[in-house]
């Protein structure tokens, strides 16, 4: 039996939140799961004529959403919410008899949800409550498209009652002949040129240099609109902000041609080189005038978008003095420097941007202009927005969601550049993943790295300093810190994975290349667990602190079955040719690249002389156990560290401290090791199962990484 809050009909904004994770981690779209439910389709059954029952609805979630099983309250609070959302409409429209929800209306509501372009949510509602097919709606049905909307943008923080006057007039402007019906020509056309219903459906990109990038945006401070001047007002998200130069405006004023946003490049090439500023009216909030050093008044004065330098109106005199891109210069890929070009000049399909320019950069000297990349899915909901910061602190042109076709664009429009450094977002796979793709590039220079750490584990960005996750620091701290840093080489090492027999089908091997560590044992055993039940349950896995738990739990349960007992007696270990002695007590062999594992562990520990001990000399392989208590640790010289664990509880004890480090079993130039059974496996965090084989590591290259200065206590880094 449904409890009272079941029965209610709403949703709290954790319920939203929660039916959003799910679908993030969902790759199907509504328009494709529909079809099974019309007549002819596998679940047609459970349809009765326009309306799904209880168990119908609950089939088409667990369907949309990909998921073996969906929480039974949960199922039934949505149906509910959609149920009262009938009786809560106008009494002329039609309701769903037998007590179940209209499947076209449940679809509209997830269709405005999901990821997609305007343009084809648009034509997907339009046919979808064109039930007779003649290409018209009325204005009953495009009522209830609208209060779909309407119900999405609520749970998504819009004032309503602004949006909804901002819909009927686009409706009253498109239906031009007062016929109370629109065509599908109509209905998109009048869709696209809605500025706020744009932003409702998720628009993306700009559709040409000058358009402003729409985020909706809750304002803490007395704020207003950079169109009728007047005050933002509202408890919610009061109005549209602009990602790359904070330009402001009510929802309705977006439509009424507000100033263009900065230029991102020059439209020819006499103007590379002419350093102008780009001026955007600003909301000045009483400061100084950097000509006449009086204080400006609200919405009197204008701000650069590169220099961020203000003056009043008429302080604005074009080009005097240059512009020189203020505290940023050293990071900002200013747009004098970007010029298009023709198709003749550039065949290469990978030089035409998503807006259909062909741009290049001029040689720059005397500053290195940063490539941003940014994986928004690391981190929760960090990383999108790490995106948006840097669009606006940034030049949008160096700034690379890696979730549109990966690192390869952004490589490529950077490639004749001669001094540049790239800053990644995101965890150790998604650094793995950037430097696989400079490595494939064919470009003059191999960039430095440096690293904003938004994963779980984040352990490169801790052994390069760079701390063990974002906390939401200001960015401009985060540039000036890459400024400072310096260059270290860092080694990379190919890993050949070969079955003894190729007949046995393990899980593919994730990587071929290592940057951090390889283990085999218990840790990847726990990993193993970890991830499997994240690719079965991923709305459990939505938040740094979750997964931390979570990896606690399977841990726990780890060391009580203690499944990698006696590993001694099914793998053999060489080294350089050398065979490894290992003790019976171990359960676990980790092979290092770099000072820390599972997320801050450092499994050798500090090397320390003491009197009298024999010093450890570089070698290709070392296994003297007075000699490896002196060897020390470094990911640029061409070694590798190899440490066994004896269970769970001790890299409890190395994580928090309790002990120094694991057992040092050696230190060489390559390592060769052989399974007699299956066993769990693990690169860089990426674990699998791997029946019996042989497993070689060696050296392959050398990538240039940014390490960070020496943080003070107050810095944004958090460790640990």
């Amino acid at each position: 039996m449904a409890s009272a809050d079941d029965t209610e009909g709403t949703l709290t904004p954790v319920d939203f939140i929660q039916l959003q994770h799910y679908m993030e981690e969902s790759s199907l779209r509504v328009k494709d799961v529909i079809k099974e439910f019309h007549p002819g389709g596998r679940y047609a059954k459970h349809t009765s004529g326009e309306c799904l029952h209880l168990e119908g609805f609950c089939l088409f979630l667990k369907t949309y959403l990909e998921v073996e099983s969906f929480p039974p309250n949960f199922c039934q609070k949505l149906f509910n919410y959609f149920q009262q959302a009938e009786l809560d409409g106008s009494p002329k429209r039609s309701t769903s008899h037998g007590g179940g929800v209209f499947l076209r209306d449940v679809s509209c509501y997830f269709s405005v949800l999901e990821e997609g372009q305007p343009r084809e949510k648009l034509e997907f509602t339009f046919k979808l409550y064109d039930k007779d097919g003649n290409g018209l709606l009325d204005s009953s049905e495009v009522d209830r498209i609208i209060a779909q909307m309407m119900r999405a943008a609520d749970y998504l923080g819009w004032d309503v009652t602004e949006l909804r006057p901002v819909l009927k007039d686009m409706m009253t402007a498109i239906d031009v002949d007062d016929s109370g019906t629109v065509n599908l020509e109509e209905w998109v056309k009048g869709g696209m040129n809605n500025v706020p219903l744009l932003v409702l459906l998720g628009l993306r990109m700009t559709e040409k240099d000058g358009q402003h990038i729409w985020r909706l945006k809750h304002f803490n401070k007395p704020t207003y609109c950079g169109v009728c001047e007047n005050m933002l007002l509202g408890l919610g998200k009061q109005g549209l902000y602009c990602n790359c130069c904070a330009y402001t405006v009510h929802n309705q004023c977006a439509n009424k041609n507000p100033e263009p946003c900065a230029r991102t490049f020059v439209k020819t090439k006499e103007e590379i080189g002419k350093a102008t500023h780009d001026w955007i009216r600003a909301d000045c909030n009483a400061s100084k005038c950097q000509v006449c050093f009086k204080k400006i008044k609200t919405l009197a004065g204008k701000r650069c978008v590169w220099c961020q330098e203000m003056r009043h109106d008429e302080c604005v005199v074009p080009g005097v003095p240059k512009c020189d891109c203020g505290d940023l210069k050293d990071h900002i890929l200013p747009p004098w420097v970007i010029y298009p070009v023709s198709k003749e000049e550039d065949t290469n399909l990978l030089s035409v941007t998503p807006d259909g320019h062909i741009l290049q950069i001029a040689p720059i000297l005397d500053t290195h202009p940063l490539l941003v990349f940014v994986n928004p899915k690391s981190g929760g909901k960090q990383g999108e927005r790490v995106l948006r910061k840097f669009q606006g602190l940034l030049n949008p042109r160096q700034v690379y969601n890696l979730s549109n076709g990966g690192p390869i664009r952004g490589l490529h429009f950077f490639r004749n550049l001669r001094q540049f450094k790239i800053l990644v977002c995101g965890g150790d796979g998604t650094v793995g993943w950037l430097l696989d793709a400079i490595d494939k590039m064919n470009i003059s220079v191999h960039p430095p790295v440096a690293v904003l750490p938004l994963g779980t584990g984040n352990d490169m960005a801790r052994c390069l300093r760079w701390g063990g996750g974002y906390e939401g620091s200001d960015l401009k701290e985060v540039l000036k810190e890459v400024k400072d840093s310096r260059q270290i080489p860092l080694d990379r090492w190919s890993i050949k994975v070969t079955p003894k027999n190729p007949q046995d089908a393990g899980d593919p091997v994730p990587y071929e290349i290592m940057n951090n560590y390889f283990s085999i044992g218990v840790d990847a055993s726990i990993a193993h667990r970890f991830h499997s039940m994240r690719e079965k349950h991923p709305q459990k896995f939505n938040s740094r602190m979750k997964n931390k738990l979570m990896y606690f739990e399977y841990a726990t349960s780890e060391s009580f079955s203690s499944s990698c007992k006696n590993l001694k007696d099914c793998l053999s270990i060489t080294c350089c040719g050398k065979p490894l002695n290992l003790c019976n007590s171990l359960e676990g062999i980790a092979v290092l690249n770099i000072p820390s594992m599972h997320g801050g562990s450092n499994l050798w520990g500090e090397s320390k002389k003491t009197d009298g001990a024999p010093e450890a000399v570089h070698s290709e392989v070392i296994t003297d156990h007075e000699l490896l208590k002196t060897a020390t640790q470094d990911i640029s010289d061409k070694r590798l560290e190899v440490v066994g664990l004896e269970g769970v509880l001790e890299m409890g004890q190395i994580y928090t401290g309790l002990k120094s480090a694991g057992h040092r079993l050696a230190q060489t130039s390559e390592i060769t090791i052989s399974t007699a059974k299956a066993l769990p496996m693990q690169i860089d965090g990426e674990p699998w199962m791997q029946p019996p084989c042989e497993i070689k590591i060696t050296h392959k290259s050398q990538a240039a990484m940014l390490v960070a200065a020496p943080t003070k206590p107050s810095s944004f880094f958090q460790f640990k």
